[in-house]
């Protein structure tokens, strides 16, 4: 009974073989070819990795199955293959590239110039601007001009002052003359040069107080003393200040007159700190004022202030305009262009397909029908919506201008994903000072007593 059944089982798993032997044969003959054409393209294609179905955030290095039992989908890199570049290359088909919008320029290298355009404010003229103060303590007898905002002429009277040290000199100056008069027929030449001498030191001290030639003249002809001094006027200006009024004691720490010379006024304007490079001395500037309608005056940079602004991060410029007819007021704004001189023959692509990251500067090149590659460039200055390449492009190469945010963003998971997928090396030591001594768990064993290192067994 025993052998009849050890035989019947026997004669079942022969059978039971033989049948699964046959089936998977019949069934792999009708999908052969197929599958040997899939492992040709497997061979050709390596995934970068595999992702979840349903979710492309999840990722895997290696085949897997979701939670359904669903196979994750592998994930090639595009353009995969020799020469396909770097791995944040992107290819995107050129229908698509319509969708979006990409639009791609040429750089080219040309002159680039730039005219700066901005708001100024007109000044007086620092050098032409005059303080007057007495150079003798006295009284002011008369004010002939009394009025802020007068014009004035070269040597118009402005006052008069009584000085009692003036009328002194006056009297040393008058004893002089007699003295030299009553002594020029000396036979003695010591004598006549002696009263030479006193003349000439009492004229002298005269001219430095101030006096008037026409005064001097006065004292000479009449011989007698003039009471009050002339304060003129040293050149044509506009009265801007008046210090002192009729019977003011004045002395020479008192400002009598501030008087201006508006022939040539200042304009002060201020540019940012990527404009200049492009300023320079001697550069000419246009100038138009909104009081003085279809008139452009012109002028010329004069001083750069070696500075910044603390607070609105500009630096400050002189320009320098005639002003024959006094129609410039201080004051003033003014539209101001200047016109730089400055020229550099340089490799310009426009300023908006430059990526400004904060660490560096990107754009893409296109590389081929659809393929864009990021490259990272130097910067130059720019100008009227064009910017200069130092480094990373050359001229004639093509520059994506619109949609690069887009491409930007699949560049980097490209990358990302690339290097998620590079073999990771083995780990190595570091010859750090800081971890000499120390062992694999940061554990300080140098010059530690063996002793203390034994562990006492409990159990």
């Amino acid at each position: 009974m025993n052998k009849q059944i050890i035989v019947t089982a026997l004669l079942s798993l022969t059978i039971g073989a033989g049948i699964s032997y046959i089936v998977p044969m019949m069934g792999a003959q009708q999908p052969q070819q197929g599958a040997a054409q899939k492992a040709d393209s497997n061979k050709e294609r390596k995934p970068l990795y595999y992702r979840h179905p349903m979710n492309p955030a999840n990722t895997s290095p290696v085949p897997a199955k979701d939670g359904m039992g669903m196979d994750y989908i592998p994930v090639y890199a595009t353009g995969a293959g020799k020469g396909s570049g770097p791995a944040g290359v992107v290819k995107i088909d050129p229908v698509v590239s319509q969708s979006i919008g990409v639009r791609t320029a040429r750089a080219v290298k040309k002159k680039l110039t730039h005219n700066i355009r901005t708001v100024g404010l007109i000044d007086y003229d620092e050098k032409r601007v005059t303080r007057l103060h007495p150079k003798v303590e006295g009284w002011v007898e008369e004010l002939y001009v009394d009025t802020t905002g007068e014009h004035v002429k070269k040597n118009m009277m402005l006052l008069a002052i009584y000085s009692p040290e003036l009328v002194s000199t006056e009297e040393e100056y008058l004893l002089a003359l007699k003295n030299l008069e009553s002594l020029k027929n000396s036979v003695h030449p010591d004598i006549r040069e002696g009263a030479q001498n006193l003349l000439r030191s009492s004229l002298e001290r005269l001219q430095l107080f101030d006096v008037p030639d026409h005064q001097i003249r006065e004292i000479e002809r009449g011989q007698t003393i003039v009471r009050n001094m002339h304060i003129q006027s040293p050149f044509d200006g506009i009265v801007v200040k008046i210090g002192v009024r009729e019977g003011q004691y004045v002395t020479p720490a008192t400002e009598l007159y501030k008087i201006a010379d508006l022939s040539t006024i200042w304009i002060y304007v201020d540019i940012y700190e990527d404009e200049m490079p492009w300023v320079s001395t001697g550069d000419m500037a246009e100038m138009r004022v909104t009081g003085i309608p279809g008139k452009t005056f012109r002028g010329k940079v004069t001083y750069i202030y070696p500075y910044l602004d603390s607070k609105t991060r500009t630096n400050k410029i002189r320009l320098e305009f005639k002003n024959p007819d006094r129609a410039l007021k201080p004051d003033m704004f003014a539209n101001v262009t200047l016109l730089t001189s400055k020229q550099l023959d340089a490799v310009a692509i426009p300023s908006e397909a430059i990526i400004r990251t904060g660490r560096r500067d990107q754009v893409f090149i296109v590389t081929g029908p659809g393929r864009f590659e990021p490259r990272e460039v130097t910067l130059g200055v720019s100008t009227d919506g064009e910017v200069q390449i130092v480094d990373g492009v050359k001229a004639g190469e093509e520059v994506v201008t619109s949609a690069q945010f887009l491409i930007d963003s699949e560049s980097k998971l490209n990358e990302a994903t690339a290097k998620m997928m590079e073999p990771k090396g083995s780990m190595e030591k570091q010859d750090d000072p800081d971890m000499k001594g120390m062992d694999m768990q940061g554990m300080d064993i140098k010059g530690m007593d063996k002793k203390n290192m034994q562990i006492e067994d409990k159990k």
